[in-house]
């Protein structure tokens, strides 16, 4: 893949170019992906079909990797990086360590030229690397830039490149690569620095659109085919979906279609009701070690007094019940982007549609794409192109027909797995036992989860892994929030379901990204659906270990395992006897 970037001119917003670097080595996988794409964007979207809004790569300067190789050895942190110790311990040994006096000029005139929120991303060597994605492994920080003077910004700057630094060691991305052949030792650090899309509102900084979209939907409802694709929205920054959190599902081809709600009172329980933003007034706590430091919330009277649910929300009438398109009447508000997608006033799905087509054919392969919007009252709407990174579908070919799925020998059934394929090589089952599950408790049953999934990965046995709710979530409430380094030795995962831990899969996530990618078999259970677990089965294999939440089996021959990616069937056949 030809990179093409020219060296930081101590001039940021240049109108000529979107992409700058500091230093030498690797772009890394992220910024390789965005350059990419970014001359196939300029080639291929014709601006006369979308004359409404201006189609680019928000402008952001790379750090190269070699400036993290002389970072690592001037302050001799291999040793602490490598360790075992903790996140926290080893952020703070990176913040007390000096960047490369060499880079310190360019940072020093990026912050004197802006003044608006910066968001400081990670571009590691192996990161969205072709079939083997590290999606959310590694930490994005933001900063507000906005303090008066430039030393503080410089600082917080600085501070930010140093945590996104120190999470390339941090235990979830050491997880992570026990699921790789790759080594810690193999990684290395670039660093994007980019400017964040959206507008001030008071004391907050965010888009009033954000989105995953994806050439290929493992969860096909409706008419919907899986090449149809899928895109997930949201109010605010993306880190809303990214993280598994509550967001709009459509398909492209149907854009005029809901996601399958029970009731209007099931989509205002379902539908997103806050939102992420940075915070552009008082700062809250210093806390450099923290993701989250210059983030807040919002909720939807936030952004109603923001001005910002024009385009994207619809109104319940308290007389009829009924949802009307956009916000002119009274009543509770609902984010539907039905504006969006059925007034079409703005041409929004016509261009995902273009570009999952774009990337799809620039990539020959399914991709996902990561985007921001803005919009104008007078002058151009804006959409950033935020990421590219190709999805993994498997082409082999398994059939399971609808009788298959009622088999006397069936532990479970779904007629909506995700993945295409058959495993044949599982003994052992963690799940968390229904009678003791509590979403009050998710949090310390994803810290059991990884205690038995690093002694699984130890000694080699892939496992089946089943639980409730959103596997993944960053919200306790929806679902167990492990991330992927947690269980990372599972090579089949169920999410069941209860009546009251009944959430849809967030396609849009990170985890779900890595699921996909490593080709792990899913198997979805709705509450009100046609298929059940055999509990009782399970409760009478040998028991290896049992914790608080967890209980972990064995059987004495391999399970059976098949997915149908075309049909969305999946089923998991008992050993035989």
């Amino acid at each position: 893949m030809k990179t093409d970037i020219k060296q930081f001119d101590r001039k940021f917003f240049d109108p000529q170019k979107c992409a700058s670097c500091i230093g030498t080595g690797s772009f890394g996988g992220k910024a390789q992906g965005l350059v990419f794409i970014r001359d196939i964007l300029q080639s291929k979207i014709n601006a006369a079909d979308f004359p409404d809004m201006e189609i680019k790569i928000p402008t952001f300067t790379v750090i190269r990797s070699d400036v993290f190789d002389t970072f690592m050895q001037q302050n001799e942190l291999y040793k602490i990086a490598y360790s075992d110790r903790p996140d926290d311990r080893i952020a703070q040994a990176f913040q007390r360590a000096d960047l490369p006096f060499a880079i310190l000029g360019d940072l020093r005139a990026l912050v004197n030229e802006v003044h608006s929120p910066l968001a400081v991303r990670s571009s590691s060597l192996l990161e969205d690397a072709m079939y083997k994605p590290f999606a959310g492994i590694y930490a994005t920080k933001m900063t507000p830039n906005n303090q008066f003077d430039a030393d503080t910004r410089f600082l917080k700057l600085i501070e930010a490149i140093k945590f996104v630094y120190a999470s390339t060691y941090f235990k979830a991305a050491k997880d992570y690569l026990l699921a790789t052949e790759h080594k810690i030792e193999d990684e290395k650090m670039a660093v994007i620095i980019q400017e964040v899309v959206g507008s001030r509102h008071g004391d907050r900084f965010y888009p009033e659109l954000s989105g995953v979209a994806r050439s290929y939907n493992f969860y096909p409802t409706g008419r919907a085919k899986p090449e149809d694709g899928v895109v997930n929205l949201a109010l605010g920054l993306g880190k809303t979906i990214v993280d598994g959190g509550v967001s709009w599902t459509y398909s492209p081809t149907y854009p005029k279609i809901n996601p399958p709600f029970g009731s209007v009172g099931e989509m205002l329980k379902q539908s997103q009701t806050d939102f992420w933003a940075v915070n552009m007034g008082k700062p809250s706590d210093y806390n450099p070690l923290k993701e989250t430091e210059y983030m807040i919330k919002g909720n939807l009277s936030t952004a109603e007094k923001d001005g910002t649910l024009k385009h994207i929300a619809s109104t319940v009438d308290r007389n009829s019940g009924r949802v009307a398109i956009g916000t002119g009447a009274q009543g509770p508000r609902v984010l539907t982007f039905a504006p969006l997608l059925i007034l079409n006033d703005i041409p929004f799905n016509d261009l995902m549609k273009t570009l999952l087509k774009v990337c799809e054919d620039a990539f020959e392969a399914p991709v996902e794409i990561e985007f921001a919007m803005t919009f104008s009252k007078e002058g151009m709407h804006r959409f950033g192109f935020l990421q590219v990174r190709p999805m993994v579908v498997s082409d082999e070919k398994v059939e399971i027909g609808e009788d298959e799925l009622q088999m006397d020998n069936i532990l479970l059934a779904s007629d909506k797995a995700l993945g295409n394929g058959i495993i044949k090589s599982i003994h052992d089952i963690v799940y968390v036992v229904p009678d003791k599950f509590d979403k009050k408790y998710t949090q310390k049953i994803s810290l059991e989860l990884e205690t038995l999934n690093k002694k699984l990965v130890a000694v080699g046995r892939p496992y089946l892994l089943i639980g409730f709710g959103r596997w993944g979530s960053s919200d306790p409430w929806l679902g167990i929030p492990v991330n992927w380094g947690q269980v990372s030795g599972a090579k089949a995962i169920v999410e069941a379901t209860m009546e009251n831990m009944n959430v849809d899969l967030s396609q849009g996530s990170h985890f779900f990204h890595n699921l996909t990618s490593f080709n792990v078999s899913y198997f979805s259970l709705p509450f009100s659906g046609d298929f059940t677990i055999d509990w009782q089965w399970l409760d009478k294999q040998d028991v290896q270990e049992e914790t608080q939440f967890i209980r972990h089996v064995k059987t004495h021959s391999p399970l059976l395992i098949k997915v149908d990616g075309r049909s969305g069937r999946g089923i998991i056949l008992k050993p035989e006897s």
